[in-house]
Order: C-alpha cells, then structure tokens, then sequence
C-alpha cells in the first residue's frame, strides 16, 4: 500500500495482496481514483486495527473475569469442605463425602 514514483511519470498507488502465500504487488492508478481507493485502503486498515484491539480488550476482559470467577469458586470450596469437615464427613479418594463411621446421624 504505497504511492510509487519511478521514471519520469508521476506517483501511482500500488497495493500489496497474498496470492497462494507469496506478495503479489498490484497497480492500482494514479490521479484522483487512485487516491480516493488509498483513502478506502486506509480507512479499511485503520478498522482492521480497531477491530483487533476490541479483541483484545475483550480477551483480557475475560481472562480477568475468569481469574475472578476462579477465586471465588476456590473461597467457596474451601468453604464447603471446612463445613463437611466440621460434620463429620470426609472425602473418599479425591471424590465423593462421606460420613466418617461411628458417628451418629444428628
């Protein structure tokens, strides 16, 4: 995407393009077209870029409401076993609670 001057011809707008993974260059024009379809290219480009950095911003928006929701869903777990703790339950191999034997049903 850039004005070229080569010769004794004035500047002309050529856009770069990815054909079948290489860079083909392709003339576009010079005069008042051409700068009007830069324009575009520019406009279209400066999009692309927002559009990424709303990516962005929503990806760490996320990954800060999943550390969140990480915290508090530790808290309430660490809440859950102290209270089946304290009531007699254990837990059987990393699994299901039980109720520890010899203990009364209140």
């Amino acid at each position: 995407m850039s004005w070229e001057t080569r010769g004794v011809y004035g500047p002309y707008y050529t856009r770069s393009r990815r054909v079948d993974g290489r860079v083909v260059r392709e003339y576009v024009g010079r005069g008042p077209l051409a700068e009007i379809i830069a324009q575009a290219d520019e406009a279209e480009r400066e999009a692309r870029r927002l559009q990424r950095r709303r990516e962005r911003e929503q990806m760490e928006q996320d990954r800060r409401l999943d550390e969140t929701f990480s915290t508090y869903s530790a808290g309430v777990d660490e809440l859950l076993r102290s209270a089946l703790e304290a009531a007699g339950y254990h837990q059987h191999k990393r699994g299901e609670w039980r109720r520890a034997r010899g203990q009364e049903d209140s």
